[in-house]
């Protein structure tokens, strides 16, 4: 275990030396143990603190991995199944024919519903009860399960609300009570984190050239249509208090080792909190919808919330976020990998690296 643990601090103080990286948390557990719990960096460049185990990051859609988790939980506990109409539950969003979705499309991302209206703020977004009529207004993009399109915000309130009108609690009560705090990790896992606790978070900062990126997107790029340009995950809006604060599920706020423990857990290795069956686990972690997405033109496979693979082994489920990212869980090898940084980046480089240094050690182990 020394070695893993060893291999993987060494390589991220590379990465923060380096300034490839500002801040990081690694998490590793193998059938239920913690094998590697490992930080480098600095949370807040402006005061200097350090990360810690316990540091909170934002993450963008790395969250849609416990948001899913929670659907799960509830489907388990016999709340909804997943062929459930989403509008025998939530009636208004059977509005322009969209009365045939069920639970099923939204967590295959075939729903058919991607889309926000070009002109959504951050403060539209962080208004619960607005976003949701917004959704359930929405006209269908494609007839459900037909096709798979990365419903980016979408997919966050579609649950969300599903689990708040089946249950009457917010998805970030049912998180907290169900999930967190069964876990004991209450304190690193939150939708909406609460305004007192915002000076645990990271500060998160975009990877140089960022803006002129940005800057240079076409106005008219089809991913604009699900996640408006006012919307791009930037380090700006990462870290408005108001962000942080709201219930916004495509995303989520966390501390590597509290995902990486939701997904062991998933796995079935947590001793005393058995979220889901083994059954269940064999359903969620299969693919189940795959092909072009009609919103990035990337060909994708999705399990019942997750991605299947990429940037993980084609054995994994998990889901990486905008800003490299990544969480998944590989029931093939028993081990539930997390990585959480605070330097949005392109790309998936570091967790890529890191994850091959664990798989080799799995094998040899």
């Amino acid at each position: 275990m020394n070695d893993i643990r060893h291999q993987v601090q060494q390589t991220i103080d590379e990465l923060v030396a380096s300034d490839a990286e500002r801040g990081i948390q690694v998490a590793v557990y193998r059938h239920g143990d913690l094998v590697v719990d490992a930080v480098a960096g600095v949370a807040d460049p402006a005061t200097g603190r350090p990360v810690t185990a316990g540091t909170v990051f934002y993450n963008y859609s790395i969250g849609k991995g416990v948001t899913a988790t929670v659907a799960h939980v509830l489907a388990e506990r016999g709340v909804f199944d997943y062929d459930t109409r989403v509008a025998d539950i939530w009636p208004e969003f059977a509005a322009h024919g969209k009365d045939k979705v069920t639970l099923r499309h939204v967590l295959t991302h075939s729903a058919g519903v991607p889309g926000l209206p070009r002109n959504t703020t951050p403060e539209d977004v962080c208004d619960w009860d607005a976003i949701c009529a917004i959704v359930a207004d929405a006209e269908l993009w494609w007839e459900p399960g037909t096709q798979v399109g990365y419903h980016a915000y979408t997919f966050g309130f579609l649950v969300g609300e599903i689990v708040r009108r089946a249950t009457g609690r917010t998805i970030s009560q049912v998180l907290r009570e169900d999930v967190a705090g069964p876990l004991g990790m209450a304190d690193e896992l939150y939708f909406g984190m609460p305004a007192g606790e915002h000076g645990r978070l990271a500060t998160l900062e975009d990877a140089p050239g960022t803006d002129e990126m940005l800057a240079s997107m076409p106005e008219d790029l089809p991913m604009f249509d699900a996640g408006p340009k006012a919307l791009f995950p930037t380090a700006a809006l990462g870290n408005r208090s108001d962000y942080l604060t709201a219930d916004i599920p495509a995303g989520a706020k966390v501390s590597a080792r509290a995902v990486a423990r939701v997904y062991a857990a998933l796995l079935g290795n947590v001793t005393g909190v058995p979220l889901i069956s083994a059954d269940r686990l064999r359903t969620i972690s299969a693919p189940a919808a795959s092909g072009t997405d009609r919103v990035f033109g990337n060909e994708s496979t999705w399990a019942l919330g997750y991605a299947i693979g990429e940037p993980g082994p084609p054995t994994s489920f998990g889901m990486a976020g905008a800003g490299g990212s990544f969480a998944c869980a590989d029931p093939a090898t028993g081990i539930a990998f997390a990585v959480t940084k605070n330097r949005l980046t392109g790309d998936f480089t570091t967790a890529e690296r890191i994850l091959d240094l664990v798989n080799r050690w799995n094998v040899s182990a």
